[in-house]
């Protein structure tokens, strides 16, 4: 069963074989669950009644306290280039959310006895087992230039992928050091990861160095990467070709 739905402001996709469409609800209500708490659009979620101070600490969520430790550790990973602290004071942690929602819907059907199944968010992506074919999944990175063509296939094998860049949604992305200037550049950056929330937790970061990225990501354990630059030239880091075939 495949099926996507717009949850979270994105297209969230889910491919899970030989599974009662129950788990596939079950998926899509933990997402919509997600995006009630998080969302800073939503002026009844929790994360926006924290950026009021309409909610003390004490009355924070678990789920809440857990996105927050984990940016805390990003933030500490990556000198501070991944940082939810905006300049106006308020928090944001869309920058993780994403990949720690897709790990945990994971989780659920893993849990369910699942083994085979694929989940987009937003293109980020975490798979595992097989496709209805009974072969590996595969993953295409788009060229940022031209959005219908897709320059490499990726065979995650139970690894999650998350890309940052600028092609889509435009500039959001800047450098928090310094003047903190957007991300000239670079335009696309794929992070592989032991799971799909490694990936995009340290996706985010590696972007905001700009053209350090890629070297920032080839000294990490357990991540490899792919970077298109502002001139169309592609970098992957030493170990990225193996998840190429």
């Amino acid at each position: 069963m495949r099926e996507t739905r717009i949850l979270m402001g994105m297209p969230i996709t889910v491919d899970v074989s030989n599974a009662p469409s129950a788990i596939v609800e079950t998926v899509f209500d933990y997402f919509k669950r997600i995006d009630q708490r998080f969302s800073t659009y939503r002026p009844d979620s929790e994360i926006s009644a924290i950026n009021r101070g309409d909610l003390p600490i004490a009355d924070w969520s678990g789920e809440m306290l857990e996105v927050l430790a984990l940016s805390e550790k990003t933030k500490g990973e990556t000198d501070g280039y991944f940082d939810i602290l905006k300049p106006d004071g308020s928090l944001d942690p869309s920058g993780i959310v994403k990949g720690w929602a897709i790990r945990n819907a994971a989780w659920i059907v893993l849990d369910a006895g699942i083994d085979d199944f694929f989940i987009d968010a937003g293109g980020d992506i975490q798979a595992s087992g097989k496709n209805k074919s009974g072969q590996d999944w595969s993953v295409g990175i788009r060229n940022p230039f031209e959005p219908d063509e897709i320059i490499k296939v990726v065979y995650p094998r139970g690894r999650g992928i998350a890309t940052s860049g600028t092609y889509v949604r435009g500039q959001h992305i800047y450098n928090p050091h310094g003047i903190g200037g957007p991300i000239t550049d670079i335009i696309s950056l794929t992070v592989i990861g032991a799971d799909v929330l490694e990936a995009d937790r340290f996706a985010t970061a590696a972007f905001a160095m700009g053209a350090h990225g890629i070297f920032f990501l080839e000294q990490m354990p357990d991540l490899e990467g792919y970077v298109v630059d502002i001139n169309g030239r592609a970098t992957p880091t030493s170990g990225f070709g193996a998840f190429c075939k």
